[in-house]
């Protein structure tokens, strides 16, 4: 039996959500612009070329945030990833590319948390799951097979450049994570708010399932108004 048709387990979902959102972020991070992008290299996955930054101090950053969230992923409480794109010169939030991870009896209570760790910060939102959700009930699903629907999203994000509005000024960017109310949270997580966008418009993207975890896609953005085209 080759790798591709490896019955997945949940620590193996647990990777394969937890790869997803890193090469997901980086690919929003390079086609649109946040990082330059003599900062990215060319890397062959989900049977795609993807784009990964090789800036020291955003992988670092990534590391520990998907390192976070592979913990709180093998106890079933990540409910959400949020990539919000913020104008520097604006302050307004441009762009919310939102991944809802869908486990058993998730649902109820939100509040937000955040913390900063040097240029980039990181927020949470935590909400509350009734059960850990974590029984397989969907069938078991093999590695090529998930991968597959991956790459349908994967090429969605680098497609996005034909309906997004052009981002006009320089940016940053910051990771919400929504997570169950019981999850042990880091000191550094501070409250945060959901940084919504005003008059906004949305594209549902693909969805992918492991059979332990469903993660939806979607990116909502700023509506761009008629006197600025």
């Amino acid at each position: 039996m080759g790798a591709n048709d490896t019955v997945i387990t949940l620590k193996g979902s647990v990777e394969i959500v937890s790869e997803f959102f890193f090469t997901a972020i980086n690919s929003i991070l390079y086609q649109r612009g946040i990082y330059q992008p003599e900062t990215f290299k060319r890397e062959s996955k989900y049977g795609l070329t993807v784009l990964t930054t090789t800036d020291q101090g955003l992988l670092s950053y990534l590391g520990n945030v998907m390192s976070q969230m592979e913990s709180w992923l093998i106890d079933g409480d990540v409910q959400r990833l949020v990539v919000v794109v913020t104008g520097i010169d604006s302050g307004e939030t441009l762009e919310r590319w939102q991944f809802n991870v869908l486990v058993e009896n998730g649902d109820v209570e939100v509040s937000l948390m955040s913390a900063n760790d040097e240029n980039v910060s990181q927020n949470v939102v935590k909400k509350k799951l009734s059960g850990d959700g974590m029984e397989n009930k969907r069938g078991a699903k093999n590695v090529k097979e998930v991968h597959d629907e991956i790459q349908a999203i994967i090429r969605q994000i680098t497609a996005s450049v034909t309906f997004l509005p052009l981002l006009n000024e320089p940016c940053s960017f910051d990771l919400l994570i929504y997570t169950n109310k019981t999850a042990i949270v880091p000191k550094k997580w501070d409250d945060s708010d959901p940084r919504y966008i005003m008059n906004s418009q949305e594209v549902k993207l693909r969805s992918f399932t492991t059979s332990f975890h469903k993660v939806e896609s979607m990116v909502t953005y700023k509506e761009v108004d008629e006197w600025e085209l």
